[in-house]
């Protein structure tokens, strides 16, 4: 006997959802929809189940004897226990208005789903506590709940309505509850039948039975009653005891549904009812139920949920319903060739032997003369009768005549090419067309045959298909191309002509005209006068083809060795087709299997627009109106997100450690009818060019992202192949590693700039160093000839003077010891220049560092000597602090200052002479400039006047100092010299460098806190 509490899943399983789904068909026989199973033998968690529900996001929950259980379709996933009422059993479940799930514990209380998690409703509603023993979701939204403190409340969102105190409950235990469209509530109790309206409870006496399991209102007034001793109906005057089989007619009711189409679901302890118009349909689950079928729920998608003792059950709706014949052999259930003759019924020869009739969805075998055990090949026919092909026994030919069957046999003896007839097609003039296996062609018409083979024309003498198009002429499939007989002439086609193999199987001709041929490796057709292959066509055209049809809507059907298709005719024949636009059906659809047979009749199109399909486990019948292009899409959720095989919280935003390099997201698309065929695209802003190609997959994996800011991004389609307009989305935030940040990246920056100045103080200082030993090899130099000279030279003019002074002194006074006194004071002279030049060979010329005082010196003496007929004006100008001077560099300096200076008193006929020094931190700049007749364009730039060597000895004193000798002149606008050097040339230290923003603060710092 269930637990108490689980009378309560009862009233829960009876919501239906409120959309565009399409519920089970009808028509169909309980064994002809498609079952599935989760037991604890395949994964299911829970055991047995006592409500279940589907909340907005299209997740289905059950409530279990173990806990809650969530299911995506694919995976289940148990909440085996809650902080507030762990040890309460789950006993129901519903949902409010915005569709949030609530769990209801068996007389504790109930929780609400909000925001990510559950809180108590008790607090949402503001009361202390709820003790619930059955609920009821209204159309609306609401909920009504029995509560055993509060008596029966209505409770829409956050606002409760108490209808009926505890006293006005029945006094016994409550264990279903609902609400008619009168306003009447109904009570279901362990003691008999309640209602509740006017404010008082009246008992219903029309049931005997006294458990009331369960309540299911229907329309305005209906209701039916489900009790431990059977199903009632009540029609809104009086209650009536609803005929079941009379082995089960006292069966337990556990759980009532009514579901889009109006039929009534029944869950028993015996099993499953359905009952509807076409009367009452059983199934057992005794084998799945355990103690019986406690809850049933019909999803979004029309799907039908049981939930049993053993786990939970899927009851869905197929595409294909397929018919088995009643085999002659223990192993054959071969569909065999089918006909649809013009009366609309289905002929069927399967492959072991035999004929049977299809009439209201069962196959009768047919009785007939000449007809035991024999194998059919083919089967045409017109109004009242039909034509055979058999194995061995030539033409047969069937017909009605006074309400019997009557037959008759054409062979070789009656002129029929070969007894063995494959094919058999009646033209629209009555003659029978007869393919043999090896003889060719026979024409049967007013009575006699004529032969056709490959001696005439035909392509082989074995034909497996023939066909006659709208224009009269007669088309003939066979192993070596494709003929074709009109007006008494014949044509072949092979691969040479655009077959894709010689090998044809069979033919059909569109409503618009077109042919089609099948062939061993894929499709052709014939059109405007030649034959074509479509383009770009799936891999599953390319197999072997065994049959094709047309339905209403000019959707192709066809059947391949392995596959069951739907093709739109006009993007096939023009090239256009897409992946999207092929339908492909199997097992899942009710196809007993996707083989089909080989033959020219595998595939039929009846009067009812209906496709049948031969297989080799059967005949399996779709109607294409009932196929739904307007299926509710799937639902994308990303379920969770991986780093490194560690899980990371899914919320709007993620942070990925920057540790992580591995990371995974797992997501699900929520359409339960048949989730193996939902495919995803997906899509990683910030990484991904573009959406990813289609994928079964239900992870995606990214290895060694950047660092930054990523969305990631969703979407689904359904098992018929529908995609989802919206999408689920969340953000990711991927920390950097220390060496990925900015400010490293600033350091690095600022790092490598201080190595470029490094090695370009280091340059400074090699170079300085090699200008360094340049000078002291100079200053060698200069010594040495220093020395020589006055060793030599200068000592050998000093005793020649002394001998002219010695001959001056033996001379009588006169005009000759005059010239000689004058030519000795001079050779004097000369000896004295020579000293001072061999002194600055050996020390500097300027005995003061003073650059300026020693250039004012030269220009006052060059001022007031002969030098000067002009009597030039002469002034120095410093600028900026002096420094000292390297004492070899200075020299020069004082050398090419001399020159300068030299020019312009003599020769410039300057009225004003001026010098400029200036020390700057980044050089030293010398400019010597004057107000006289310039120098001519072309000595200026070239060598200099004829035997003059000064502007270009100049040139070279300044490129030995590595500085820059810029010379400017314009005739009778003067000329002016500039010089400039480096600091790090001209100076013996450095000036000190300024120092930096951040170090100024620093030692301002400092000096604050010093102070």
């Amino acid at each position: 006997m269930p637990s108490p509490y689980r009378w309560l899943a009862t009233g829960l399983a009876l919501i239906c959802w409120v959309g565009e789904a399409r519920a089970l068909d009808p028509n169909h026989t309980l064994s002809q929809y498609l079952r599935e199973q989760w037991t604890s033998d395949n994964n299911f968690p829970g055991g047995a189940i006592d409500a279940i529900t589907q909340t907005a996001d299209g997740y289905l929950w059950m409530g279990t004897e173990k806990g809650l259980v969530r299911f995506d379709g694919v995976n289940f996933s148990l909440i085996s226990s809650f902080s507030e009422f762990s040890g309460d059993p789950v006993s129901g479940l519903t949902t409010d208005e915005q569709g949030r799930l609530c769990v209801i514990f068996w007389g504790a209380g109930v929780l609400c789903h909000r925001d990510g998690k559950f809180v108590n409703l008790a607090s949402i509603l503001r009361r202390t506590t709820l003790e619930v023993a059955s609920s009821w979701r209204e159309e609306n939204g609401a909920a009504l709940l029995t509560d055993l403190i509060d008596g029966i409340l209505r409770v829409r969102g956050e606002n409760v309505q108490v209808l009926a105190p505890p006293a006005a409950l029945p006094p016994s235990l409550v264990l279903a509850i609902a609400e008619t469209r009168d306003g009447k509530i109904w009570l279901g109790t362990v003691a008999g039948l309640f209602y509740f309206a006017d404010g008082r409870t009246t008992r219903v006496t029309s049931i005997s039975d006294k458990k009331i399991n369960c309540l299911l209102p229907v329309g305005d007034k209906e209701l039916w009653v489900g009790t431990s001793k059977g199903l009632y109906r009540w029609n809104g005057n009086l209650f009536s005891r609803v005929d079941l089989p009379p082995a089960l007619a006292t069966v337990e009711v556990l759980a009532l549904l009514r579901d889009h189409d109006g039929n009534i679901w029944a869950g028993t302890t015996g099993g499953l009812f359905r009952i509807n118009a076409s009367g009452v349909s059983f199934s057992d689950e005794s084998d799945f139920g355990g103690r019986g079928i406690n809850a049933l729920f019909e999803d979004r998608e029309g799907n039908l949920w049981a939930g049993g003792g053993r786990g939970l059950e899927r009851i869905r709706d197929s595409v294909f319903v397929t018919y088995t014949l009643p085999p002659r052999s223990a192993h054959s259930k071969d569909g065999g060739r089918i006909y649809v003759d013009g009366e609309n019924r289905i002929w069927s020869a399967p492959a072991e032997g035999g004929l049977y009739l299809f009439k209201d969805g069962r196959a009768q075998a047919v009785n007939a003369p000449l007809l035991h055990k024999e194998v059919i090949y083919s089967i045409t026919g017109g109004r009242n009768e039909i034509w055979i092909g058999t194995q061995y026994n030539g033409l047969k030919r069937l017909g009605l005549r006074a309400g019997r069957m009557v037959s008759q046999t054409y062979t070789q003896a009656n002129g029929l090419a070969e007894n063995s007839v494959i094919a058999v097609y009646q033209d629209k003039n009555g003659a029978v067309w007869a393919g043999t296996l090896t003889s060719g062609i026979s024409e049967f018409k007013d009575g006699k045959f004529v032969t056709y083979s490959t001696a005439n024309g035909l392509a082989s003498n074995t034909v497996s298909a023939i066909l006659e198009t709208r224009d009269g002429t007669m088309w003939f499939a066979t192993p070596n191309g494709l003929s074709a007989f009109s007006r008494g002439s014949w044509t072949t086609y092979a691969t040479q002509d655009g077959l894709p193999s010689n090998s044809v199987h069979c033919l059909f001709e569109t409503s618009t005209g077109v042919l089609w041929i099948t062939t061993s490796r894929g499709l052709a057709f014939f059109k405007s006068g030649r034959l074509q292959v479509p383009r770009d066509v799936p891999d599953s055209l390319h197999e072997q083809i065994f049959g094709m049809s047309e339905d209403k809507a000019g959707w192709l059907w066809i059947a391949t060795a392995n596959h069951v298709l739907r093709v739109p005719n006009q993007k096939l024949s023009s090239g256009a087709l897409r992946p999207v636009d092929v339908s492909e059906y199997g097992v899942a659809d009710g196809v007993a299997n996707t083989n089909a047979v080989n033959g020219s009749r595998s595939v039929v199109t009846d009067s009812q627009g209906r496709i049948w399909v031969s297989t080799s486990h059967g005949l399996s019948v779709v109607d294409p109106s009932h196929i739904m292009n307007n299926s509710i899409p799937a639902l994308p959720h990303v379920e969770a997100i991986m780093a490194d095989n560690d899980p990371i919280t899914v919320g709007k935003s993620v942070r990925v450690p920057s540790s992580r390099k591995r990371i995974t997201f797992m997501y699900s698309g929520l359409s339960l009818a048949v989730p193996e065929r939902i495919r995803f695209r997906y899509f990683l802003d910030g990484f991904d060019r573009g959406w990813s190609e289609p994928t079964a997959a239900r992870e995606a994996v990214y290895t060694n992202l950047s660092p930054g800011s990523y969305r990631f991004r969703v979407i689904a389609s359904n098992s018929y192949g529908r995609w989802n307009d919206s999408e689920a989305a969340i953000s990711l935030e991927v920390d950097p590693r220390f060496w990925q940040t900015w400010w490293f990246r600033l350091s690095c920056m600022v790092a490598f700039l201080a190595l470029l100045w490094a090695l370009y103080q280091l340059r400074l200082r090699q170079v300085a160093r090699q200008f360094n030993i340049r000078l002291e090899e100079r200053v060698s130099e200069r010594t040495r000839i220093a020395r020589d000279l006055h060793d030599t030279l200068l000592q050998s003019f000093h005793g020649l003077l002394l001998r002219f002074q010695t001959v001056s002194n033996l001379l009588p006074a006169g005009e000759s010891k005059q010239k000689l006194d004058s030519a000795i004071d001079q050779a004097a002279q000369a000896i004295t220049e020579g000293r001072d030049a061999v002194q600055g060979l050996r020390s500097s010329t300027v005995e003061t560092n003073d650059l300026a005082l020693t250039i004012n010196t030269l220009g006052q003496e060059l001022a007031s000597g002969e030098t000067n007929p002009n009597a030039a004006g002469f002034h120095v100008a410093v600028e900026g602090t002096p420094r000292n001077l390297k004492p070899i560099l200075r020299d020069e300096i004082y050398r090419i200052a001399g020159e300068a200076l030299r020019n312009a008193f003599r020769h410039a006929q300057a009225h004003r002479i001026e010098v400029e020094i200036r020390y700057d931190e980044r050089q030293l700049r010398l400019r010597v400039r004057d107000d006289g007749k310039g120098i001519d364009a072309k000595h200026l730039h070239g060598e200099g006047y004829a035997g003059h060597y000064g502007l270009h000895g100049m040139r070279e004193r300044a490129k030995v100092v590595c500085g820059k000798l810029t010379v400017w002149s314009e005739f009778d606008s003067g000329t002016e010299v500039e010089l400039s050097i480096p600091a790090s040339r001209a100076y013996e230290t450095s000036p000190a460098r300024r120092r930096s923003w951040l170090a100024q603060k620093i030692s301002r710092k400092d000096t604050e806190t010093k102070s």
